[in-house]
């Protein structure tokens, strides 16, 4: 691929994100739609998802296997399990205007500098080897591309240029022309997080697309790719798919903190975020792409491992597959996506660092210029301080770029991309114990967060950071320090672990110790114990001190000194605010008090962090303090008279019986209290600090089933000394609202339930209306509920039916593999009638036909029940039944040494031979299942009109008031259950079948003298049956030799066993499983008669025979087989003139009607000789 055609694709693609943000950022109606701003804010998360994502995670799973998954299982465990803890770390930052993670660290820790300089300081070292891990996967793209022989260079005019180096040029000019054009950090950057939302489907569509073709165009789809990893030795001794729990374990640790403590992943799901709304969109739209963007993860690792093997860095599977098939589109698109995949990284993160480095390095420095603040005129000593902010900030990025360059070079060059990224979660992770546990435990001072971050990034450093710098055979590594093997950096104390691991436990080990013993060593000073209350998930600050006003600091001062880092314009207008809503107009020489500073000091947080902020406040009452030791006392002062006035007011808010929300000049709401969020069914999530009236109107009439316009309603609202009427659409009750005006300019709005009012309003006026309305009334409520009743009787018979019509609809998926079964077990019964093992066969099957005559009667039973079939009635012998039960049963009763004694008749009688069989069965089956010692009898014997078979036993018998019980569904008596398993239908089933088969049925029971159960079935005459011969068996077997059956179902068993049993018969048998390869084949065959299933793969038997019969004449002898024994399908067998055979399918059965038919054909044959003579 040609170097100019990389170049100019890369310039595009960040030329055209620079249009998109710059349309972001002009677009303001746009970005304030709750919708769209909430799918940003979703998609811009997904800069976690950094080339480490889209190249890094194949090359893991081609060489380590699936541990990888635990990089995105912690993000996943966070905004799900861990959404409250989200949600309060958004609502603290939110508050105290935090700027980034070292600022959030040193805000907690009492606005301590130092805590702030240490977490930059660690940010920036943990961070730079995760830029220099973008530089390194777009240098490798490139060279991929390029197919060049010299890494990391590209020939431009005939000079080569080091491609790593262009690239952190652009990557530098382009993050500062997004990240630094506000000096305030904590004003949202719209433009910018919609670039990286559009970066984030850009990379997402890129890898699905690189995915969808090395699955389905290199290869046949995930089945071929399995079978070929599965023949392949290289592949299956790299196991691309093992797991190893504890590198899985680390990895979710090390990603559950890095998504929250990485500086870009806080400035994006933090600093950025507008709403709590966002945060609930982003808890499931985030997770799902995640899971999009690693579908074809490890099927781009086995295909890699597959084509390249170790020829190609893993890494670059994902690049060179598409390149190696020619498709160089779709291999620019997947450089696109890893150049997206990493600028959106590189350019977020230099943005957070930029910050963190200004207000919590440089500034600290320059505001403790003290000769220059004293010599000269403060005011123009400070003026220009937001031009220096955006100076300061741009140096920094390239600076952070240019750290990330040299380590690039100078680190192993071999390291996986995925273990450079480790190694950054591993840094930052050294923020989790003072980041956590301060959230906790109000005791963590801003000693304890130091000694905790420094000891644990000291064993971070000597345990993963330095390894990355020196050769594997350097003395430290193989010998440790001075040669104590004790102290290596990768076996500490003799430790035998992965290095990461290895490294993340002893640095997290030592970072939580440490915290620990410095928290115990003394007590938090004040403004650290305020801090800690505000920052805590729960709690309230129980003292207050009188703020002292020892000072000289005016109102003037205070203006000018946070006009130089917000500008004139925006302080002047914050100070009005607040004068106005104290309703005083001071004049700029009075003296400020405690509650203006505070104000003052958060209005700089919000630009230059809360400790630069502080920082700015003590250096300003220092020098106009009159003794040196009140300025510190003074802002804790300060501080804890903030933290008190906004306590006492919140819970004064809290004690009104109203609701009441209190909206700014701008209709942005400012505060409420908790009986606001009760009336209105509201959840705490859903309320925000600054949310537009609009917006909430939108909210709360999504409650009341909108009923209003969104428009319509904020008018109500806003319109002053008037009332609105709301009826919530979940629980109905009524709300009124009344909006009064606040001197200082804006709303509050009082919320009343007036439900009970005016229901009992309506009340009376129903009390007024006439006896006879109110006769009516009552009965048409009457008429209505009886209607109501019958509707709801109608929708259980219907429920009712539709269960039996689904359990009838699945006969024929449930009769099909004892269909083959019993195929199987006839033929080897017929192979085996001169053996000895005949009679053990012939057992087999004659079981097999008793499982299929149980399921067959069960399954006719909710036939029966759906009203799709009767009872097909017929003649036979009593002796036939009681033949297969004493085959049956005997040997079970001899194992429980029973006596088990059946009375032969020569009687016949009328009925279901199968659904009596099955009676029969349960009965004598719980005689002998509930009798332990003793006799079982199954005895026949006559009356006028019917045989009655009678079933005793000598067990435990059943008292009077059992008997009903009995003979319910999934009721058993305790007896019973002591005695042997069951579910209890036995009985049930028993019951039903004799209302199905109007026999009369019967019980004589008593406790200890065993039961007799009667069934009277109509006797009818005698038939002249024929006697089966094993002559008559052979002749008929004979006889069907060389008979050409062609057997069509879409079961392979099926047919597997059919034509083990035709072919046993003599028959000659071809199989198929659907009509096309059928037809395709009837010409070389010369078929005699077919026989079709009827439930066939998108067609069905009857459709198969018409397309025989059109072949080979309408008089072609077929054969229908279902398990369907609806009327419709008799109906149109006999129309049709096609034999009909039901599931479960006897041998027998089949055998008579193919000699039926082979006789006909050979009779026709013979008579047309005959004629041609």
């Amino acid at each position: 691929m040609d170097s100019w055609g990389i170049l100019f694709a890369a310039l595009g693609y960040l030329l055209l994100l620079f249009v998109v943000a710059s349309i972001g950022d002009r677009d303001r109606r746009k970005s304030r739609s709750p919708v769209f701003r909430s799918a940003i804010y979703a998609l811009s998360l997904a800069v976690y998802c950094t080339s480490w994502t889209f190249f890094g995670s194949v090359g893991y799973a081609a060489t380590s296997g699936l541990d990888f998954i635990g990089i995105y299982l912690g993000p996943v465990l966070m905004l799900t399990l861990g959404f409250p803890l989200m949600r309060h770390i958004v609502r603290v930052a939110k508050a105290e205007r935090i700027t980034s993670v070292a600022d959030f660290l040193a805000a907690r820790y009492g606005k301590n500098t130092t805590v702030g300089v240490v977490a930059t300081i660690i940010a920036v070292l943990g961070t730079v080897p995760y830029i220099a891990l973008q530089l390194k996967a777009i240098s490798s793209s490139v060279d991929i591309l390029l197919a060049g022989t010299q890494p990391s260079i590209l020939a431009i005019q005939g000079a080569p240029v080091d491609t790593s180096v262009a690239i952190t040029v652009l990557l530098a000019v382009f993050a500062i022309a997004f990240g630094t054009r506000h000096a305030d950090a904590t004003e949202h950057q719209g433009g910018l997080m919609m670039a990286v939302a559009m970066e984030s489907i850009v990379k997402l569509v890129a890898f699905l697309a690189a995915g969808l073709f090395i699955t389905f165009a290199i290869f046949d789809g995930f089945g071929d790719l399995v079978t070929q990893a599965t023949e392949s030795a290289y592949v299956q001794s790299r196991s691309p798919m093992r797991v190893d729990i504890a590198t899985l374990s680390v990895f979710t640790l090390l990603s559950f903190c890095a998504f929250v403590l990485l500086p870009r992943q806080f400035h994006v799901s933090v600093v950025e975020n507008h709403s709590m709304a966002e945060l609930r969109t982003a808890r499931w739209l985030f997770p799902l792409y995640l899971i999009a963007i690693n579908l074809f993860v490890v099927p781009v690792a086995i295909g890699g491992l597959l084509i390249f093997g170790d020829s190609v860095n893993a890494d670059g599977y994902l690049l060179a597959l598409p390149l190696l098939n020619g498709s160089v589109g779709l291999s620019l698109l997947v450089f696109i996506g890893g150049l997206s995949a990493a600028t959106a990284m590189v350019i977020v993160a230099c943005v957070a660092l930029a910050i963190m480095i200004s207000n919590n390095l440089v500034l600290p420095l320059l505001l403790k210029n003290r000769p220059r603040m004293e010599n000269g005129d403060p005011a123009k000593a400070r003026s220009g301080m937001a031009a220096n902010l955006l100076r300061i900030r741009r140096i920094a990025i390239f600076a952070t770029l240019a750290l990330a360059w040299i380590y690039y070079r100078v680190a192993d060059d071999s390291a996986a991309l995925i273990s450079i990224g480790l190694l950054s979660f591993a840094a930052v992770a050294q923020f989790a114990p003072a980041f956590f546990i301060g959230l906790v435990w109000r005791r963590a001072t801003a000693l304890s967060a130091l000694a905790g971050m420094l000891a644990g990034f000291s064993v971070w450093s000597y345990t993963l950071f330095v390894p990355t710098l020196l050769p594997p055979e350097a003395s430290l590594m193989l010998n440790g320090p001075f040669g104590i093997e004790a102290l290596r950096p990768q076996a500490l104390f003799g430790v035998d672990a992965a290095p990461l691991n290895h490294g993340v436990f002893f640095s997290l080990l030592c970072n939580t110790v440490a915290l620990v013993i410095a928290t115990l060593w003394r007590e938090a000073y004040p403004l650290e114990q305020v801090q800690a209350e505000r920052f805590a998930i729960s709690g309230q600050i129980a003292t207050r001190r009188e703020p002292s006003n020892e000072h000289g600091i005016t109102i003037a001062d205070l203006r000018h000194a946070v006009a130089s880092y917000l500008g004139p314009e925006m302080t002047e207008h914050a100070m009005a605010s607040f004068h106005e809503s104290r309703g005083e107009r001071p004049g700029n020489r009075e003296q400020a008090d405690s509650n203006l500073i505070a104000h003052a000091e958060q209005l700089l947080a919000s630009a230059i962090g809360a400790a630069s902020a502080r920082l700015v406040m003590s250096l300003l009452l220092e020098r106009n303090a009159a003794q040196g030791d009140s300025t510190r006392q003074l802002l804790n002062d300060a501080s804890q008279a903030l933290q008190q006035n906004h306590d006492l007011l919140r819970t004064a808010l809290d004690q009104v019986q109203q609701g009441l929300c209190v909206f700014d000049s701008d209709l942005r709401l400012a505060s409420w209290n908790r009986q606001f969020l009760r009336l209105l069914d509201l959840h705490e999530d859903e309320i925000v600090s600054g949310l537009p009236l609009d917006t909430m109107a939108a909210i709360i009439n999504s409650r009341c089933g909108d009923t209003l316009s969104d428009d319509e309603l904020t008018e109500a609202l806003s319109e002053t000394s008037s009332t609105a009427v709301l009826k919530l659409a979940q629980d109905g009750r009524i709300l009124e609202s009344v909006a009064n005006p606040v001197p200082a300019g804006g709303l509050i709005i009082s919320w009343s339930d007036t439900t009970e009012r005016v229901a009992a309003a309506e009340a009376l006026q129903t009390a007024n209306e006439t006896l006879e309305n109110r006769v009516q009334q009552r009965t048409e409520e009457l008429t209505r509920l009886n209607v109501d009743l019958d509707a709801a009787r109608e929708a259980a018979e219907a429920a009712d039916i539709s269960k039996t019509k689904f359990l009838a609809a699945v006969g024929h998926d449930i009769l099909q593999p004892l269909n083959a079964a019993r195929l199987y077990t006839s033929s080897l019964v017929e192979r085996m009638a001169d053996t000895p093992e005949r009679e053990m066969a012939g057992n087999v099957d004659s079981a097999l036909e008793s499982v299929e005559d149980i399921l067959g009667a069960v399954l006719a039973i909710s036939r029966l029940d759906a009203g799709v079939l009767a009872p097909t009635y017929s003649t036979f012998p009593v002796k036939r039944v009681l033949d297969r039960l004493e085959t049956e049963f005997r040997p079970i009763a001899d194992a429980k040494d029973l006596h088990f004694d059946v009375r032969k008749s020569d009687e016949f009688i009328t009925s279901d031979f199968s659904l009596l069989n099955r009676m029969l069965q349960n009965l004598v089956s719980n005689a002998i299942k509930y009798t332990s010692v003793g006799d079982v009898e199954l005895q026949v014997r006559r009356d006028a009109d019917n045989i009655i078979f009678e079933v005793h036993d000598t067990g435990q018998g059943i008292d009077l008031e059992s008997r009903e019980a009995i003979f319910q569904e999934f009721r058993r008596l305790e007896g019973g259950k002591r005695a042997a398993s069951g579910l209890g239908l036995g009985l049930s089933i028993v019951q039903r079948l004799a209302t199905t088969l109007d026999h009369k049925l019967y019980l004589t029971s008593a406790p200890g003298e065993g039961s007799v159960f009667t069934v009277a079935v109509p006797r009818a005459e005698p038939l002249d049956l024929p006697v089966a011969q094993t002559q008559g068996q052979s002749k008929s077997r004979k006889s069907l030799t060389g008979l050409s059956v062609i057997c069509i179902d879409n079961e392979p068993a099926l047919l597997d066993g059919m034509r083990t049993l035709l072919s046993g018969w003599g028959c000659q048998v071809h199989t198929f499983e659907g009509s096309g390869p059928l037809l395709a084949s009837l010409d070389g065959i010369d078929p005699q008669v077919l026989l079709a299933d009827y439930h066939l793969n998108n067609e069905d038997g009857l459709s198969v025979i018409s397309a025989v019969r059109e072949r080979l004449g309408e008089g072609f002898p077929t054969v229908l087989v279902t398990a369907d024994r609806s009327a419709d399908i008799k109906q149109t067998t006999r129309d049709l003139d096609i034999a009909l055979l039901n599931k479960p399918l006897k041998p027998a059965a089949l055998r008579a009607l193919l000699a039926r038919h082979h006789s006909k054909m050979t009779k026709d044959a013979a008579r047309d000789m005959q004629a041609a003579q």
